[in-house]
């Protein structure tokens, strides 16, 4: 009987794979059996994760792509299917973040984010999400935030743009369950990538998030590639339209 996370014979297109979260999935991903589609702004971004899923033993594909244009989120989706064949797992990483006070928020940055972590998720969704459709069967995996909950300071787009990444993942769990496919999302807690490292250099807000983690210590990529095998998996073939919290236990405070 085939492991329950086993996912030979899938291949998965991983959004944001040049590094953090996005590289962490990618390989978890490939040690669980899958061959990856690994993207990022720049073709060569990816190369150490490409490296990172052939020592698994699995194929790995490059392709780059601005998801912060809607042109490049749509041609992404067929690029990758054109280069890889049939995607199965699809999960929509890429992100950006902007800080700035609410009142002096800048237009273009505020674009700038939605496209990227909203308006990229679903066209991504959409395209690939379609061929699933036919094909009686997928799983999409959107990472959300723990600012799919709360409201955060000074990322008023981040903020709106991952409340609404979960919102469309119940959305289309609703629409395409009876289809074989599964809409979820994981919300990573305070994890020490990139995107958090303005936080990770402020000493004050760095102490008073440690001591509201239970776990008592900032997130490393890897602790999210159990839970994306997990949602990517037969094992959750009755979970659909969750948001799955990863984060120490921050939010059991």
């Amino acid at each position: 009987m085939p492991s329950l996370f086993s996912l030979d014979g899938q291949t998965a297109l991983v959004t944001g794979a040049s590094r953090g979260i996005g590289q962490a999935i990618a390989v978890a991903l490939a040690e669980a059996g899958a061959d990856v589609v690994c993207t990022s702004t720049r073709r060569a971004g990816t190369d150490e994760t490409a490296e990172a899923v052939r020592q698994h033993g699995r194929t790995a594909w490059q392709l780059e792509a601005d998801l912060s244009t809607h042109d490049g989120a749509t041609s992404l989706a067929e690029a990758a299917e054109a280069e890889a064949g049939p995607i199965g797992i699809l999960v929509n990483n890429a992100g950006t973040i902007r800080r700035h006070p609410a009142v002096e928020f800048p237009l273009d940055d505020w674009t700038t984010v939605m496209r990227t972590n909203l308006d990229a998720a679903w066209l991504l969704c959409q395209a690939v999400g379609r061929r699933m459709v036919e094909r009686g069967g997928g799983r999409i995996v959107n990472v959300a935030s723990l600012l799919s909950f709360q409201g955060g300071i000074t990322v008023p787009a981040y903020t709106a743009s991952k409340h609404a990444v979960a919102g469309l993942t119940k959305a289309l769990a609703n629409e395409w369950a009876s289809r074989g496919v599964t809409v979820n999302a994981i919300a990573p807690g305070y994890i020490a990538t990139d995107n958090t490292q303005a936080l990770q250099d402020n000493e004050t807000r760095s102490r008073q998030i440690l001591e509201r983690i239970p776990a008592g210590r900032w997130g490393d990529p890897a602790d999210l590639g159990g839970a994306a095998v997990f949602l990517a998996s037969p094992a959750s073939a009755y979970v659909n339209g969750h948001v799955l919290v990863v984060d120490g236990g921050w939010m059991a405070r």
